[in-house]
């Protein structure tokens, strides 16, 4: 409960700026890493590079994500 006040507290001491933007950013995070489990989940294995499982695991944060989209996939040729 007391680390939740202090959070809160924080918040409040932003700017009203900052305020506008900080739950833009965590919804664009959660996004990000919905984005990349759900293809991670759609994708064949031969189209991953390295493990699923591994990618995952790096997935559940917006930096491994990033990464995911950058690097973990191959592309098809048409």
């Amino acid at each position: 409960m007391w680390v939740m006040t202090q959070l809160v507290r924080q918040f409040k001491d932003l700017s009203p700026a900052r305020r506008f933007w900080v739950p833009g950013v965590i919804a664009a995070a959660v996004a990000l890493v919905a984005a990349a489990e759900v293809d991670i989940q759609r994708r064949p294995a031969g189209e991953v590079r390295g493990s699923k499982l591994l990618w995952r695991v790096l997935s559940l944060n917006a930096l491994g994500s990033a990464s995911y989209f950058r690097w973990g996939r191959r592309t098809t040729q048409q």
